[in-house]
Order: structure tokens, then sequence, then C-alpha cells
């Protein structure tokens, strides 16, 4: 099998259901930022060692794949795995149990302290891109309504995993003082 077909040569790609769109289209552009965004979460992923955050990130980089195929859906009804209230769920109590061991912010800190909690900084921002695109394509085309709160929860999630990577290796945080 190769590892390229030449149909998109053109620019243009095939959705699930194979209709053709420009590789610029709003819908392209979602998913495409949701694949980037697996893609850091795999670099984190990588540098970190706890089995228990490594299963976490594992599970986002799942279900990432399942919101990345419902995203290159246009129908949504058609019959492709989907985001739900469970995946949200799972992210919710992750972050709440995470969370709980940090202390309260005060102010806002710089993105950055160890290696793998600055990978999770830069996946949360990609996040971020990602669910911009998402909230574009949705106010021109229909889209699953767990996505928007997923990719949301998701960020949030990251930003919580880089503060519990960076206290577990003991690197400080560092706010951000205004000028």
């Amino acid at each position: 099998m190769k590892a390229y077909t030449g149909t998109g040569d053109k620019g243009d790609t095939g959705l699930y259901g194979g209709t053709r769109v420009s590789k610029e289209s709003p819908r392209v552009e979602a998913y495409g930022a949701v694949d980037e965004l697996n893609s850091q979460v795999g670099v984190a992923r990588a540098l970190l060692k706890d089995p228990k955050l490594i299963q976490i990130l594992k599970n986002v980089q799942e279900d990432l794949f399942v919101l990345g195929g419902d995203l290159a859906s246009e129908l949504v009804n058609a019959k492709v795995p989907r985001i739900g209230k469970k995946e949200l769920q799972r992210l919710e109590s992750a972050t709440d149990e995470l969370n709980s061991g940090l202390d309260t912010l005060r102010r806002f800190i710089l993105p950055g302290g160890s290696l793998p909690g600055a990978e999770l900084h830069v996946a949360r921002a990609v996040c971020r891109r990602a669910e911009r695109r998402i909230v574009s394509l949705s106010k021109s085309e229909s889209i699953n309504p767990d996505v928007i709160p997923y990719i949301n929860r998701l960020s949030s999630l990251l930003f919580v995993l880089a503060r519990a990577v960076n206290k577990k290796q003991r690197v400080p945080e560092e706010e951000w003082i205004s000028r």
C-alpha cells in the first residue's frame, strides 16, 4: 500500500461520505487543527514518566481521533463515532482530581517550567486554536453539539496537567507581574 494517493494534488480532500471540499474550507481547518493538537499531545505524552498521566493523555489522543473524524463528517447523522457526554465527563473528572492537589492561582503564570510541563502549555495553546477553528465552523455548518464543550474542557485539563507535572517535578510556577 502506498503512503500517498495523489487525490488531493489539486487542493481538495474528501470528507466522510465522499464529498470533495477545498483544503482551506472551515471544516478541514477545524479537523486539521485537531490533528495538530493530537500530535502536540503526543509530544507531551512522550516526555512524561507517570503512568497515570500517560494514560490520561493516551485517552485524550484516542478521543481526538474520534473528534477529528466527527468533524470530517459533514452530516451530523452519519454513522461515524462521535464525541459525547462520557468523554466530557472523563475530562472533567481528571481535571478536578488533578486540580485538587494544586495551589490556588492568584495571578497568571508564565507558560513553561519543566520540558513536559512546557509542552503541555503548548498543547493547551494549540487546543485553544483548534477550539477557535471549531467555533468558526459551527457558525456556518452543523456539528456535533458535544464537540465544543469537549475541546473547551480539554484546554482546561491540559493547563492543569502542565501545572501538576511542574509541581511533581518541583519546578516552581512563575507568576506574571505587569510592569
